[in-house]
């Protein structure tokens, strides 16, 4: 099982930078809006950097780009926070070394910034936190490698994605404030993302040998 984490805090720092420092960023944000007011006060939120797209007036949430960046920092209430990072914590580790720090520092905000774009996307208008896109993102690259790549993944750890992927939409379509779309959009970035990461890495081999 890949997700079982074994590390000591000096080496999980060390053998993923960056997600110890996205861990870090999250907590920093998440404690300097809580400061200044409410994190579960939208209105608090969006002068803090929430992500807002309104069908009428801003479609795409393009009149303010950066918003899809700092939503991906913040969140609505420290349940949501642990949450997050909960999982960022156990489930990114393996997909860092897998593709290298760098590299999956550009996957993890391409697929938040996707995550916020299908909510653009989906719906009438919207303001939402958090960084949920991002990690159905990681979760989307692990469907790919579990479709295409099974003999990466033992079969407890297969399981496991699909397992956290049905519950997440379960999850996403009851719980109320959940934002379905920015989840499926962060998957199907993640999937979409991994799939031309990989093909790199064939065409790489091809061209070694």
């Amino acid at each position: 099982m890949i997700f079982l984490r074994y590390e000591s805090f000096r080496s999980y720092l060390k053998l993923y930078p960056v997600t110890s420092a996205l861990i870090a960023l999250n907590i920093v944000y998440f404690v300097i809006v809580a400061i200044a007011g409410s994190t579960t006060d939208y209105m608090h939120l969006y002068h803090y950097g929430a992500f807002v797209a309104d069908k009428t007036f801003d479609p795409f949430g393009l009149v303010e780009p950066w918003r899809y960046v700092t939503s991906m920092f913040m969140h609505a209430g420290i349940e949501h926070l642990l949450f997050n990072m909960f999982a960022l914590l156990v489930f990114a580790p393996p997909l860092e070394r897998l593709l290298t720090s760098w590299k999956y520092a550009v996957f993890y905000l391409l697929c938040g910034i996707g995550g916020n774009f299908m909510v653009a996307l989906m719906e009438q208008s919207s303001i939402g936190v958090g960084a949920s896109g991002a990690i159905y993102g990681v979760y989307g690259a692990y469907l790919y490698i579990s479709i295409f790549r099974k003999a990466w993944l033992d079969e407890g750890s297969r399981k496991t994605v699909y397992v956290i992927l049905m519950m997440g939409v379960v999850y996403s379509l009851l719980i109320p404030k959940v934002s379905f779309w920015g989840h499926v959009g962060g998957a199907l970035a993640g999937f979409l993302l991994y799939n031309l990461f990989d093909r790199a890495m064939v065409r790489r081999q091809r061209y070694r040998n």
